[in-house]
């Protein structure tokens, strides 16, 4: 099994190349075909398995083939939502890595910093929103953020999202967007609430 497997996009490649990855690892093996086919998916992951690649890569190679060069302002059409701006900035600076060769925007949105640069990037247009619930929240309520043409969401260690106290916000931040969706939740402990999350979505 190589990344060539997945038919993914040659730029793609080109930055997984780069990257040195050579061998998918088992989440990313499992979830790339899958959430390339726009199916839902729940996956059981810790940190450090490969996960942020294994929704990353497919993810760009779908935004890229309905829109190659996007430009100008425009909706957001992929949102992750993680747990911490440390999380956040990890796999904001995946996709960009991923990303490189390809030329889908995205920005990071995070608390504990100016919101301006964060408003700024919003107002030129982006492709991709990597965000903590509450600040991300924050933009929507001043509706600095228009959420109404994501096509993919993903909730990064929802586990984790919810011992932080995160489900309302995550709840809100849910209703804002359009019904019709693909759904990607990973987490590395499949609890009660984290069911009940995932059957809400």
């Amino acid at each position: 099994m190589s990344f060539e497997n997945f038919e993914l996009n040659p730029a793609l490649l080109r930055a997984v190349a780069d990257a040195g990855y050579t061998v998918p690892t088992p989440i990313q093996a499992r979830a790339i075909p899958i959430v390339l086919a726009g199916q839902d998916l729940q996956g059981a992951a810790q940190t450090g398995t490969g996960k942020t690649a294994a929704f990353a890569l497919p993810i760009l190679h779908r935004l890229d083939a309905a829109q190659s060069a996007p430009r100008g302002p425009r909706a957001p059409r992929a949102l992750v939502l993680v747990p911490t701006r440390e999380l956040a900035a990890q796999v904001a600076e995946s996709f960009k890595d991923l990303g490189r060769h390809l030329k889908q925007r995205g920005a990071l949105i995070y608390g504990g910093v100016s919101p301006k640069p964060q408003v700024k990037a919003l107002a030129e247009g982006v492709d991709i929103i990597v965000a903590t619930p509450g600040r991300l929240l924050d933009h929507l309520q001043m509706k600095l953020v228009d959420l109404s043409r994501i096509e993919v969401l993903v909730l990064d260690e929802a586990d984790r999202m919810l011992d932080m106290g995160f489900i309302r916000p995550i709840r809100r931040l849910i209703a804002a967007l359009p019904r019709q969706r693909q759904n990607l939740l990973f987490s590395a402990t499949f609890s009660t609430e984290i069911r009940e999350l995932a059957r809400g979505i």
